[in-house]
């Protein structure tokens, strides 16, 4: 399968995932799913929720097809397929919000289930014979599994924002790795976008932002075992998300808070409330985005450089956040 049909492949997911979001978004605001705003919100209109099914639909759908064409193997469809747990999971809490240690339960067999099928349990090499053994691996994986789950719901909070920062995401793995699957990734987000875009006219709910996280961590590791693109730089390459819901969270256990209750500290919501519209900052988004690759593409044969250059970016990432600072100071409640 050559890229040809891939793109005529990805032209029907987009429409696909733009019907499909029309569709749910009609009977949402049928059945009354309907994400209503409240001081913790960053929207101001009752807008449907649960869009993300559209997106799961059409990302299904599509590796479906990748699969029986042999464009994927074997071990990476069981992977991205042990999504359907979490997706089950998220669709429930959507309708009827489901206790926190359900939601962690099968996150936790989602991510154990993926990272087997990529072979999680293999050691990493890090310089010549100097490598990390599978039994620390492998559970670090997991757990960096379910945080990424969780920081990408955490960080889908304004217009456009989270389904933006999937496809600058995918077209980057695109660039680096040259994996078709990334196109139709970002043809079922594009279609879902078209109609997540500010102002929003649907959101995806918690069932499209942990999926797309899921999803992405998923390609993160397996590219890493491939051999195709490194890690770290999968790392450098998300970090506007990882950073900002790390450093908020580790503010918000500072000040005492208690850490599962719902809030709009990260910066990026900041940025909102001290005037920013949502398409404004979706743009810095994705400014930041198209630096991030520049970096990316200027380092990413020199081995030695990875850390470094992660470091560097944490920090510029962290001098970007003492500046939404001064414009609108970190909450103490």
């Amino acid at each position: 399968m050559h890229f040809g049909p891939v793109i005529l492949l990805s032209i029907i997911i987009l429409v696909l995932a733009y019907l499909t979001t029309w569709l749910f978004r009609s009977i949402s605001s049928s059945r009354n799913i309907i994400d209503i705003p409240n001081d913790r919100s960053s929207h101001t209109v009752p807008t449907p929720r649960g869009g993300g099914i559209a997106i799961l639909i059409s990302w299904y759908a599509g590796i479906s097809v990748l699969f029986i064409v042999e464009f994927i193997g074997l071990n990476l469809y069981l992977a991205f397929l042990s999504g359907i747990i979490l997706a089950a999971t998220s669709l429930l809490d959507d309708i009827v919000s489901i206790r926190p240690s359900i939601r962690i339960l099968a996150q936790t067999v989602t991510s154990i289930l993926a990272i087997y099928f990529l072979g999680g349990f293999n050691s990493v090499d890090i310089i010549g014979k100097l490598s990390i053994p599978a039994i620390i691996t492998f559970p670090v994986s997991v757990i960096g599994m379910i945080w990424f789950i969780n920081l990408y719901n955490f960080l889908d909070g304004i217009d456009g924002y989270a389904s933006i920062q999937a496809i600058c995401i995918s077209a980057a793995l695109f660039l680096f790795t040259g994996a078709g699957i990334n196109m139709i990734l970002i043809a079922c987000v594009a279609g879902f976008l078209i109609w997540n875009w500010p102002p929003a006219k649907i959101f995806m709910g918690d069932i499209g932002s942990t999926q797309l996280g899921f999803i992405l961590v998923v390609l993160g590791i397996y590219y890493h075992y491939e051999n195709t693109l490194p890690f770290m730089w999968w790392l450098v390459l998300t970090s506007p998300f990882w950073f900002d819901a790390t450093l908020t969270l580790f503010r918000r256990w500072r000040n005492g808070e208690k850490l599962s209750q719902a809030h709009k500290k990260h910066a990026y919501q900041r940025l909102v409330q001290s005037g920013f519209s949502h398409l404004k900052v979706d743009l810095l988004l994705v400014s930041t985005n198209v630096l991030l690759v520049i970096v990316v593409s200027l380092c990413i044969n020199t081995r030695w450089l990875q850390i470094p250059v992660l470091l560097f970016i944490s920090s510029l990432l962290y001098l970007v956040t003492v500046i939404i600072d001064r414009r609108k100071p970190f909450p103490k409640d």
